[in-house]
């Protein structure tokens, strides 16, 4: 297996919203917020290379939404989805599977682009590729709760499917060599954590179960989960294990 990190930029969410319960006294030092109480974070992919297969999991904030929603976000860095495959001689051609840990817009929106004919129509970024969710978050996604909502863009995640490139993953099977997948419920309904077996270790790829370093210690839950109390019980469940058997764990957003 070989991996490859994937750089697809920074962008901005409020800290109060990315640290819950935590008061900004005691957040404010694990990451700094500017004065629009907005704290920077990572949207850090990940490539996959086993077997013949060259799998990415998740895609970053892609680049086809329109100035007013970026404003929102304030996109920065020198990373891209596209820049970062380039720089280990790939290609969106070259990629056999997409991933997605979930669907909101800061995990899927790479996925899809606008055509540059002159219909900008939506298409998916990797013409080759199978794209992976599950139903049961599919089902969430595309008939969300009003709380939720706002986090799934229906231009992100609908083309997939009509396109006919959209799989489901079933609970409880390999994924790929050296690939398994944890289902968590707290973060959004069946989200998925992959696990690399790597060189003698696992590595457990986090997505918005603990999105940080920062968010290590229990009750360090993001407003933004649905059930912050499964958050709780999952994240202890899974660091208890991590830390019994060494593995490791891998931050998007850190």
């Amino acid at each position: 297996m070989k991996l490859s990190t994937i750089d697809t930029g920074f962008f901005k969410l409020d800290g109060g919203a990315m640290f819950g319960v935590v008061p900004k006294s005691i957040w404010k030092r694990l990451n700094p917020p500017d004065e629009k109480n907005l704290c920077t974070w990572a949207m850090r992919c990940l490539l996959v290379e086993t077997d013949d297969r060259k799998i990415l999991i998740d895609t970053g904030i892609g680049d086809k939404q329109d100035e007013k929603f970026f404003s929102y976000f304030e996109p920065s860095g020198p990373g891209s989805l596209i820049r970062s495959l380039e720089a280990i001689d790939l290609t969106p051609d070259d990629i056999t599977d997409v991933f997605l840990t979930h669907l909101h817009f800061d995990h899927v929106g790479g996925a899809v682009k606008r055509n540059q004919d002159e219909y900008h129509e939506l298409e998916p970024t990797f013409e080759y590729a199978t794209y992976w969710t599950n139903e049961q978050h599919w089902q969430t996604a595309t008939q969300p709760n009003a709380r939720e909502k706002a986090s799934f863009l229906k231009e992100n995640i609908l083309p997939l499917q009509e396109r006919n490139r959209l799989k489901f993953v079933k609970e409880g099977e390999k994924f790929a060599t050296g690939f398994e997948v944890i289902w968590v419920h707290g973060h959004t309904e069946a989200m998925m954590l992959p696990v690399l077996d790597y060189k003698g270790k696992k590595i457990i790829y986090m997505a918005d179960l603990i999105p940080s370093s920062g968010h290590i210690k229990l009750p360090y839950i993001m407003a933004y989960d649905m059930q912050p109390l499964k958050t709780l019980s999952e994240k202890d469940r899974i660091l208890n294990w991590a830390c019994d058997n060494g593995h490791l764990l891998f931050f998007e957003h850190d």
